[in-house]
């Protein structure tokens, strides 16, 4: 991949390049994951690890808030819960809902997974300069925060 060109074309395709480089990022923190000794989780948990809070959330606020459809939240946090990351409690506010919560094992991955990301994101910095991974980022923000849902 080191020329100017990717897959034959002058002009690379932006999905192939995000799906590229979401590809490497989700490697590393794996990586970082293995390191630390969590090798049970997958690239899928981390919608669930990721979006969920000390408070709580639901299953559907998972899926809205991760932008995943209800049930690869369903079949993640169910997956978690039998690893020991996650537990499910009745809500409180809802005598039929569940709130999602991380265990004390759930709770430690996120450090891993943040300095990982971090490492990556200076990796990319070194290779592309800080200005524009802040430009990147800033302009994916702003897609994604325009964008309808399902987009």
């Amino acid at each position: 991949m080191g020329n100017s060109t990717l897959m034959g074309s002058p002009t690379p395709n932006l999905g192939i390049l995000l799906r590229l480089l979401h590809q490497q990022w989700t490697q590393a923190i794996d990586t970082a994951l293995d390191e630390a000794g969590f090798v049970d989780i997958r690239p899928s948990h981390s919608n669930v690890l990721a979006f969920t809070p000390s408070s709580g959330i639901q299953v559907s606020e998972l899926s809205k808030l991760s932008k995943t459809r209800k049930q690869s939240i369903t079949q993640a946090v169910e997956e978690l819960e039998k690893l020991g990351y996650v537990e499910r409690r009745p809500d409180p506010r809802d005598k039929r809902g569940r709130l999602v919560f991380l265990t004390v094992r759930g709770q430690a991955v996120q450090p891993t997974a943040m300095a990982a990301g971090k490492r990556i994101q200076q990796n990319w910095e070194s290779v592309a300069g800080k200005e524009t991974i802040d430009g990147l980022t800033s302009t994916l923000q702003l897609i994604l925060e325009r964008l309808p849902r399902g987009e």
